[in-house]
């Protein structure tokens, strides 16, 4: 093999093919880069498809939201990755959002703070700048709707309580969930997020409204006022 020359995919043993690897022990057996390099089909002179996989998702820290996060132009950077790749990288990423988003839709019941992060995060993971969003439940805490009251910059955003409870009231629901993101991926509230809280706390307290948490939203992790009893 000359120097700088990559083996081709189809040199390696089976169980190194990312495809072979696929069919043989299935999906669940392959690393994201693995199945990333089944995306773009080939590296460059230097890197396998494989190789070149790896180091993309080294470069987002192995986080597929981060890698989400990125265009079509931060990937076509990338040596070997051209327009139709990049594309190929992210709509398979939009699909796996869909899909998620599809299985917390199915849900309609929400039991428990892991079930309003997965209803909310599909709406909010992408997002780069702060939004709050207010979900609205039933007596039997089925999702009524969801939607979005205010929208901030990248350190913070602030809401009305009127809105919120003007928007409950039309809709006859009995209880609210909120919830709002933090670009930066810390996801501990800040006190303004706690004032917040409280503030609508109290008034949903007035129209009996219930006020069942408030989730804040990082990558791909949570916080819960709930949980943590701040509610």
């Amino acid at each position: 093999m000359k120097p700088n020359t990559i083996q081709s995919i189809k040199n390696w043993a089976t169980e190194d093919r990312p495809r072979e690897k696929m069919l043989e022990k299935g999906r669940e057996a392959l690393s994201d880069a693995e199945l990333i390099a089944i995306l773009i089909g080939s590296g460059n002179n230097k890197e396998s498809a494989v190789d070149l996989s790896r180091r993309i998702m080294r470069d987002v820290d192995d986080n597929l939201v981060q890698l989400s996060q990125l265009t079509i132009n931060d990937l076509t950077r990338y040596n070997g990755i051209g327009e139709a790749k990049a594309v190929s990288i992210l709509a398979a990423l939009e699909l796996g959002r869909r899909r998620r988003f599809a299985e917390a839709s199915t849900q309609a019941f929400i039991k428990n703070s892991k079930d309003a992060f997965e209803y909310f995060y599909m709406r909010m993971a992408d997002i780069e700048h702060e939004q709050l969003w207010v979900m609205l439940l039933n007596p039997a805490n089925k999702v009524i709707k969801m939607t979005k009251v205010s929208d901030g910059g990248v350190n913070g955003t602030s809401a009305d309580p009127k809105r919120i409870f003007k928007i409950a009231l039309e809709n006859n629901a009995t209880a609210i969930m909120l919830c709002h993101n933090h670009p930066s991926g810390n996801v501990l509230p800040s006190e303004s997020d706690k004032t917040l809280t409280r503030n609508i706390i109290n008034g949903g307290k007035l129209l009996e409204i219930k006020i069942l948490d408030h989730i804040i939203i990082g990558i791909d992790k949570y916080f819960s006022f709930a949980d943590s009893g701040l509610i």
